[in-house]
């Protein structure tokens, strides 16, 4: 995967399937991935087992943690601790880069 020009289409397509996570990068418990969901799919409530971010490629998503959620656009950057519960919702086809360290 090293030194090479991939395309977002390619790895992820939300009009074509539904959830997909592709590990670009992985060691350990970190990882560089990208994630696509369709409009109204959801990721379960979960955990991550490392600290996260959440940036969005293409969409909009919603985060829910236990008392708060936040709306993501475009452009949108979240970070979070390890160990908090979460889930996602995808209010259009979206994608997004998630960054586990």
């Amino acid at each position: 995967m090293f030194y090479n020009v991939l395309k977002l289409d390619d790895i992820v397509n939300p009009k074509e399937e539904k959830f997909k996570r592709v590990a670009l990068l992985e060691n350990d418990n970190s990882s560089f991935s990208i994630v696509g969901l369709k409009k109204n799919e959801i990721i379960d409530t979960h955990t991550s087992s490392c600290d996260a971010a959440v940036y969005v490629l293409d969409g909009e998503i919603e985060l829910h943690f236990s008392a708060q959620k936040f709306l993501m656009n475009e452009g949108d950057i979240l970070m979070f601790k390890k160990d908090d519960e979460h889930k996602v919702l995808a209010l259009k086809d979206s994608k997004f880069l998630l960054v586990k360290i």
